[in-house]
Order: C-alpha cells, then sequence, then structure tokens
C-alpha cells in the first residue's frame, strides 16, 4: 500500500521554477543558465523526495540501508532519499475481508457452502510488515482453512442452528493464528449456509412434518380437555335436574333463534323440559316469538 500527497510535487514545482528564475536574472541565457537550472532540478527532485505525508490511518515503515530504522506517521516527515525508503504503508483502520469455503463436508458428511466476513485490525505495524511477506494473503488463507477446520468438526444442525457460536470459534482460531502478525481479529460472522438443493427439500418436508406432527398432538390434547370438561358437566346435571333442563332449554331456544323454525327433538326430551303441556308450549312458543319474528309456533 502506498501513500501520494500532492505536497511534494508542489514543492517541486516551485523550487524548480524559483531556481530557473534566479538563474535567468542572474544570467541570462548562458551556459551558466543551464547549469543553474539543472542544479536546480536536482535539488528539487531530492527536496520533493524527502518530503512524506502520512494520512491519519497510515504508518510508513522506514528503512535505513535496509535495516528496519523507525515508523513514522501520521502527518509530515523526512526522510534521507536513496539511503533511507519506505516500502510499506500500513492500514491501521478496521478492514473487513471475505472469505468462504465451497463444497466443505461437515461432521455428518454433508457438503456445505459457507459464506463470512472477517474484520481485523493491524495493531503492530512493525510485525506486520516484517513478519509476513502479505499480511493480506496470509489473513485470508488462515481465515479460510480455520473455516473448513470447524466446518469439518461440526454438525450440519448445530451449523444451522448456532452460527454465533461457529463466528466465535473462527474468531477465536483466526486470530489465535494472527496474533504473531500484529493483526487482531474484532469480529466474524457467518453470513450464509448453502445446502445442496435435495436435502433442502428433505429438510423442508421434514419440517413439515413436525409441524403436522405437533399439531396433532394440539388437537387430541384439546380433544382431552374437552372431554374431561364433558365428564365434570355430567356429573353436575346428573346430581341437579334443574339444571340440565335449564341447559337444554337454553340450548333449543339458541338453536331455533339461529338456524331455523323447526327442531326436532326426541319425545323424552319433551317430557323432561315439561314441554308437553299445554302451558309449556304455549309460553316457549310466544318467548321465541318474541325474540325473532320470523319464528311462527306451528
Amino acid at each position: 500500500m502506498s501513500s501520494s500527497n500532492a505536497v511534494p510535487t508542489l514543492i517541486f514545482f516551485v523550487m524548480l521554477i524559483i531556481g530557473i528564475l534566479l538563474g535567468y536574472i542572474s544570467f541570462g541565457m548562458s551556459p551558466s543558465f543551464i547549469s543553474v537550472s539543472l542544479f536546480s532540478f536536482i535539488l528539487a527532485l531530492v527536496i520533493s523526495s524527502s518530503i512524506k505525508i502520512a494520512n491519519p490511518w497510515e504508518k510508513a515503515l522506514v528503512l535505513h540501508l535496509g535495516k528496519f530504522r523507525r515508523l513514522k506517521g501520521p502527518g509530515m516527515f523526512f526522510i534521507v532519499p536513496i539511503i533511507e525508503t519506505i516500502p510499506y504503508w500500513i492500514d491501521t483502520r478496521v478492514i473487513a475481508t471475505s472469505f468462504k469455503a465451497e463444497k466443505t463436508l461437515t461432521k455428518d458428511s454433508v457438503p456445505v457452502s459457507v459464506d463470512a466476513v472477517l474484520f481485523w485490525k493491524v495493531l503492530d505495524p512493525v510485525k506486520a510488515s516484517l513478519e509476513v511477506s502479505d499480511y493480506h494473503s496470509a489473513i485470508n488463507w488462515a481465515s479460510q482453512t480455520a473455516l473448513r477446520d470447524v466446518i469439518g468438526k461440526t454438525l450440519l444442525s448445530e451449523m444451522l442452528e448456532g452460527r454465533d457460536k461457529i463466528s466465535n470459534v473462527l474468531q477465536n482460531i483466526i486470530d489465535e493464528r494472527t496474533e504473531p502478525w500484529g493483526v487482531r481479529v474484532n469480529s466474524v460472522e457467518v453470513k450464509d449456509v448453502l445446502i445442496p438443493p435435495g436435502l433442502e427439500d428433505a429438510m423442508s418436508m421434514q419440517a413439515q412434518a413436525e409441524r403436522e406432527r405437533q399439531a396433532r398432538v394440539i388437537l387430541g390434547d384439546s380433544e382431552r380437555q374437552v372431554a374431561e370438561k364433558f365428564g365434570e358437566a355430567a356429573k353436575t346435571y346428573a346430581n341437579d335436574p334443574v339444571a340440565l333442563h335449564l341447559r337444554a332449554m337454553n340450548m333449543l331456544y339458541e338453536g331455533l333463534k339461529k338456524n331455523s323454525t323447526f327442531v326436532i327433538v326426541p319425545s323424552s326430551a319433551i317430557d323432561s323440559m315439561q314441554l308437553g303441556a299445554k302451558e309449556g308450549i304455549t309460553g316457549f312458543s310466544n318467548g321465541i316469538n318474541n325474540k325473532n319474528p320470523k319464528v311462527q309456533a306451528q
């Protein structure tokens, strides 16, 4: 990574123009003018080459005749041209790197493809520059191999249900591998887990069957609860005939009011509800007619 800035270029042209003007004023168009112009060019080139500017998020690694000398930045600093060089400009911001593992077998021999994102940051620019040749590529490869290792030790069900757990395991493994390079892993996020289409259909059918099973269990439990309540109601009505008669009359009334004008009931119900007598029939019909004019006493 290199850092570029317009200030050294500007200084180069300013010094070159000043030198040419001074040479022209002093010597005119003579051989000395050419010498002064050449000297101005070399001086401007040396001074502009010695000026370096690092951005707030950058660190510059300065080597003195091939040996590590110092770490500079951010801001403006100077180096000795030719003798000192800057081979690396280190970005100290948090960097996001996408990595994935394709068709990797899980612990239960299911091929999956996993996409993840790694968030990392350079804490020690010296180690990142001197301990590894290309820390970007090294981090990417370390992340991919760690992801394959974790997939091979994890069941498919655990992978689909516990992405946070896998992310934490990956973070610890990758951070341990990149620590000697001066890099810290902030977090790892598993974006997607892709499984074969055939297995996806089978899992969908399995989930649907499980839902149906749960629905049947709930329905059966509801029927059991209803039967228990009916049993308790039967015991209450058996000990209280008046309550049974009132309930039967209410059910008959609701049926006539909402559904139709004719209800066929057993003769025993008429006797138990005392509707066979003339007074009972007249009273019941008057009650129905008052609530529902469409019902006519037959």
